[in-house]
């Protein structure tokens, strides 16, 4: 029984060995057949990167050259790690472009530019109408935004012309008639700049400010060199507005020349002259000049002098002149009429008066002259003489003619005597500011309700 047992269990065991024997060739061949196919792999890999690579190269280079307009025309291939370049284009730089273009692809070792420079007309003609039509084709395509941001510009425009017009909407009206110039032109300028970069902005060119912004920095500056001068009274008129020295309508002295103020600009100070002519003063020598502004004070003194003959009596002749125009309508009796002596020489006594006018209601060259009429008639009256400037020869037969004609004595009432205000260049200098204020070249406009 044991002995059929152990038959049993060895029968079995080479049935088993007989049958794994055909498993173990085919696993064997199988594993020789991927050892086969592994190395057939490998030699296939040791020669196709060499073909895809080139390949890739090509369309990588083709397409960096076709991004470039000025190298559309520019063709490409690859062999073996060598670029060659193919086509004609406008400028050398280009052809040398294109060479810098395939030298920095990946899998390029080596370039062959074989590209052609065109210096034909008709090539260059050709080149600038396409660029031309295309920038066209662009324009209308962007049209509607362009027309938008016009009007943006336009209404912008508008708005800072009413704002400017009318101050007290933003509360920035003053008394100052040259400050409020400067004012409503700043504000129209500012909300018209504002317009400009809402449509920059709405085309998309937001980043061309900066670049606007430098620009015009560098050319301010090279501008404010070549003309200094002209920035010169700018500025000048700027500080002028500020600090406000006369009004329209004044009278003032600058250095030697004297008028009434017509009006204020960006470059002069424009004066009318009592003949009626127009005077125009740089701002920068207004604003360093010594000035002398006749209307601020209401009130201003004329004086006068009157020489007599030594033998007379200075109390007397003073007290004479006092009365006589102390009388005119026109001189204050606050600041009351004074007088002084010059001088005492042998050559006659010079006496000094004078008196005070409002501005407002007198006219003081009509009120000085009329002070010196009737001065002159009192003294005549009173037998008060010039100093004598010749010999007089008495003869005896000079007392036996009575009747010797007499000289024609002043009269001594003041009736009738016109003293007001002197108007007579009112009309002209209204007319000029008229005419100012309707330029539209002037950076301060004047006062429009001043007279």
């Amino acid at each position: 029984m044991t002995r059929f047992l152990l038959q049993l269990v060895a029968l079995t065991a080479c049935l088993l060995l007989a049958a794994s024997s055909p498993a173990l060739a085919t696993l064997q061949s199988a594993q020789e057949a991927g050892s086969q196919a592994g190395a057939a792999a490998g030699a296939d890999a040791t020669t196709s990167p060499v073909a895809g690579g080139d390949a890739a190269a090509s369309r990588r280079l083709q397409a960096k050259l076709g991004t470039d307009e000025d190298l559309k025309d520019v063709t490409a291939s690859v062999d073996d790690g060598v670029a060659e370049l193919d086509g004609r284009v406008l400028q050398p730089t280009h052809r040398k472009e294109a060479g810098e273009i395939a030298t920095q692809t990946p899998g390029v070792a080596t370039v062959v530019n074989n590209v052609e420079v065109d210096d034909s007309l008709g090539a260059h003609f050709h080149a600038a109408w396409k660029q031309v039509t295309g920038k066209l084709v662009a324009i209308a395509a962007r049209a509607p935004l362009l027309v938008v941001a016009i009007g943006i510009v336009l209404l912008a425009a508008w708005a800072g012309g009413v704002l400017s017009r009318n101050l007290r909407i933003l509360r920035l009206r003053t008394e100052n008639p040259y400050m409020d110039g400067l004012i409503r032109r700043s504000v129209r300028i500012t909300i018209t700049i504002i317009g400009v970069l809402l449509a920059l902005n709405l085309l998309g060119l937001s980043t061309m400010v900066g670049a606007v912004l430098g620009s015009a920095g560098v050319v301010g500056l090279a501008l404010g060199f070549a003309f200094k001068d002209i920035a010169e009274n700018y500025i000048a008129g700027v500080l002028l507005s500020v600090r406000k020295p006369f009004s329209p309508g004044e009278h003032i002295r600058i250095d030697s020349y004297e008028g009434k103020v017509v009006a204020l600009t960006s470059r002069a100070t424009i004066l009318m002259t009592l003949d009626g002519n127009q005077l125009q003063l740089p701002n920068a020598l207004v604003f360093k000049s010594v000035m002398l502004n006749f209307s601020q004070n209401p009130r201003r003194r004329f004086d006068f002098r009157a020489t007599m003959d030594a033998a007379h009596s200075i109390r007397q002749a003073q007290a004479l002149a006092l009365d006589a125009y102390s009388r005119i309508d026109g001189v204050l009796d606050d600041p009351a009429p004074s007088w002084t002596v010059v001088q005492n020489s042998p050559a006659g006594i010079e006496l000094q008066f004078f008196g005070w006018v409002d501005q407002r209601s007198s006219d003081l060259g009509k009120v000085r002259g009329e002070a010196i009429r009737l001065v002159k008639s009192a003294f005549a009256r009173a037998g008060i003489q010039p100093p004598r400037t010749v010999y007089h020869v008495v003869l005896s037969r000079e007392s036996e003619n009575p009747a010797a004609p007499t000289s024609p004595v002043e009269p001594a009432h003041g009736a009738s005597v016109d003293t007001s205000v002197n108007r007579d260049i009112d009309d002209q200098l209204a007319d000029a500011q008229r005419a100012d204020a309707a330029s539209s070249g002037n950076m301060l406009d004047h006062d429009k309700d001043a007279p």
